[in-house]
């Protein structure tokens, strides 16, 4: 592929500070000052700049049209009374003609670091000048550590609008997101982190407005710097963008001071200006060139699948993202960010990705954003898209690998030994996933860059993973083409619905064990909103065009639903009071690593585990030993049996020097979790029924 314009920033160095972080990139969008506001716009290519403003209540009356001035480092400004708080703007840029050039003077388009929206009509907005002041009434970050953090990822709207104890005028909004009802379910369930899918400015592509649907899940920004306002309630959206901050800030505020991080989801890999040809909302009329990756044609190049990709080898896009970050990090108090689709924001000039891309590093090392959590999605679909494991320290990521191989040990390979009368492979893969990926991350990164998740917002729910084996998503209007078809998923006998007892108590059991094995792995877990209740999207693994009771999270509960939630209770606190449950580094043979946990492995007879039985397909069956090695805490030790197949199983506890007994915390048997902590001794014989998880204290 050829090449966009030179990159000022792919080469450089990593230990050298990057172009992008210099002066001339200050201060962009409105600063308010004595003598009104200030407005500073970068266009590297742009012979005209000027700011238009509109009447406060007609948003398509022109009151004002001003020029900007070239300052200097391809940035324009003006100074003007007309900027102040409320004020309704958008730019006018005029530029040359040539390929890759999309400028239209007749365009009306948003500051790129607008903090404020106004809709106008369908896809038309206008830039607005708000007043940042909030009163956070000395309420600290939680702070929560890496390795003692639970994520529940879930959408603002789907998780409050059906929430029947907060007001209907806070259903599916920022503020219902605060209220006192939801964030006691966080509470009682024990996470200490929620990660809200897109809250930036997004909009709803034409094609499914053309269907009669929406952009559900947002991941179509409009705007990196406004909070998405439909989020709000109906009074703050009245008030305007100034109250729907507020609003945002409030929900912010009361999760912090329940003890509950906020984590963004935010897309900075693509926009909403989709490819070619569609809309000039912002940066394609300000400076297609500098903002999109491009052949020498003008052709995009898109490694998102989304119409466009970001070029963010440009200082300004670059310094455009980190700005954006230190904003919600400052002035909203957010905890930590998972960037959709990392590798683009990773990629040179030569659109290879780079693991030291100075824009990956600076987000990791600015001072600004220290002790945030950073959360890479380490793939997308261009070349050499699938980069897990290999962004740098600082960084989290998602780990697909554990989440494939968590779902084909407890329900692909038991489909397929179903009708082979064998599982495919043995139990060694899913062991180093338990134990904390070490295959995938190397040991100065350590377990805890292993974000570990079974279920996403993209993909079946927990419940539909135990239900379906195919997709169902002709409600998508894609004829059931889109969303994964390799879901390793198993439906247990019927696909669906069904009134089969046992198909439904094998099903309860599979959603226990899959639930188990992500909050008892070494890493850091991730659930999904619902699943703790069994949420089911009717099979639909890609509902991110339906806001609807489809996808809303229903909290009306059958006491099957009631008896799976009182288990995520008990791991969650299992894992909290247990931490050789949650190591911070990898152990490494005859060296004391500080954090870690010293893994041995017996088999179902209480024997270390042999080579062979690693690999045998027929022995899926073992015993995972992990002894804390603490710096802060009490030493800890946990016994985990693993049994992989259907056929039930007799297991011998193992005799070790040191070890008096073991306290039964938690299995996933029982339909109710027993937490009475019954004591068994070495040897003793503990029998499983077909596929289940037993966790014992060791004392």
């Amino acid at each position: 592929m050829a090449s966009p314009k030179p990159s000022r920033v792919a080469e450089a160095h990593p230990a050298t500070p990057a172009p992008f972080l210099g002066p001339a990139f200050d201060r962009l969008g409105v600063s308010l000052g004595a003598e009104g506001g200030t407005l500073r716009v970068w266009s590297e290519d742009a012979t005209g700049i000027d700011l238009v403003v509109f009447d406060a209540d007609d948003l398509d009356w022109i009151t004002a049209t001003i020029p900007l001035a070239p300052a200097g480092g391809d940035v324009w400004q003006v100074t003007t009374p007309d900027l102040r708080v409320g004020a309704c703007y958008a730019l006018r840029v005029t530029g040359p003609s040539g390929p890759g050039q999309t400028f239209n003077p007749e365009s009306l388009l948003l500051d790129p670091y607008a903090r404020g929206l106004v809709p106008v009509r369908i896809g038309q907005w206008r830039a607005a000048v708000v007043d940042d002041a909030f009163d956070w009434n000395d309420v600290p970050r939680p702070h929560t550590p890496m390795d003692r953090t639970v994520i529940y990822e879930a959408h603002v709207k789907g998780l409050t609008k059906r929430h029947p104890d907060i007001p209907p005028a806070l259903h599916g909004t920022y503020a219902g997101l605060g209220h006192p009802a939801m964030i006691a379910h966080l509470r009682d369930l024990g996470v200490t982190a929620v990660e809200l899918l897109p809250i930036h400015a997004f909009e709803t592509e034409p094609r499914l407005l053309h269907q009669g649907l929406t952009n559900y899940w947002g991941y179509n920004t409009l705007n990196f710097f406004s909070a998405h306002a439909p989020y709000a309630t109906a009074e703050a959206v009245a008030a305007g963008p100034d109250a729907v901050l507020r609003e945002v800030k409030t929900m912010v505020r009361d999760l912090h001071a329940a003890g509950i991080e906020v984590i963004l989801d935010v897309v900075y890999n693509h926009t909403s200006e989709l490819g070619l040809g569609g809309p000039r909302s912002s940066f394609r009329g300000i400076d297609n060139r500098g903002y999109y990756r491009q052949e020498d044609d003008g052709a995009y190049i898109d490694v998102t699948g989304c119409g466009n990709a970001v070029n963010t080898a440009t200082d300004a896009a670059a310094r455009l993202v980190l700005d954006s970050l230190r904003y919600w990090a400052d002035n909203v108090q957010i905890d930590g960010f998972r960037f959709d689709l990392a590798v683009t924001l990773g990629r040179g000039s030569d659109n290879a990705f780079d693991p030291h891309h100075p824009l990956l590093r600076a987000i990791v090392e600015d001072p600004a954003l220290a002790d945030l959590k950073m959360i890479a999605e380490p793939w997308d679909v261009g070349m050499g898209g699938w980069q897990t494991g290999n962004f740098g320290s600082g960084w989290a990521e998602w780990n697909d690998r554990y989440r494939d191989r968590v779902r084909n040990f407890w329900l692909s390979d038991i489909d397929y030994a179903r009708r082979a009368s064998t599982s495919p492979v043995g139990i060694g893969g899913f062991a180093t996933r338990l134990a904390g990926s070490s295959n995938t991350f190397t040991a100065e990164r350590g377990p805890l860059a292993s974000i570990n998740f079974v279920t996403a917002h993209d993909g079946f729910t927990l419940r539909d993973l135990v239900s379906y084996d195919v997709k169902h998503n002709l409600g998508n209007g894609e004829q059931n083409r889109d969303g994964a078809d390799t879901n390793r998923s198993f439906n247990h006998g019927a696909e669906g619905r069904t009134d089969d007892d046992t198909i439904l108590a094998t099903r309860r059991k599979a959603m226990r064990n899959l639930m188990g094995t992500l909050l008892l792995s070494a890493g850091v877990p991730m659930m999904t909103a619902g699943d703790e209740a069994g949420r089911t999207q009717r099979g639909n693994n890609n509902a991110y065009c339906h806001d609807s009771p489809l996808t809303w999270v229903n909290w009306e509960h059958a006491p099957w639903q009631e008896d799976l939630q009182a288990h995520v209770r008990r791991l969650i606190q299992l894992r909290r009071d247990n931490p050789a449950l949650r190591p911070r580094r990898f152990a490494r043979d005859a060296h004391v690593v500080p954090s870690a946990s010293v893994i041995d492995w017996y088999d179902e007879n209480g024997e270390t585990m042999s080579i062979e039985r690693w690999t045998d397909p027929a022995h899926r069956t073992l015993q995972y030993d992990a002894a804390s090695t603490p710096e802060e805490e009490d030493p800890n030790r946990i016994l985990l049996v693993v049994h992989g197949t259907e056929r039930p199983v007799e297991v011998t506890l193992p005799t070790i020097e040191g070890v008096s007994g073991y306290v039964s915390l938690w299995s996933s048997v029982p339909d109710r979790p027993d937490t009475t902590e019954p004591l068994f001794a070495p040897g003793a014989v503990l029998t499983l029924p077909g596929t289940a998880l037993h966790l014992f204290r060791m004392q």
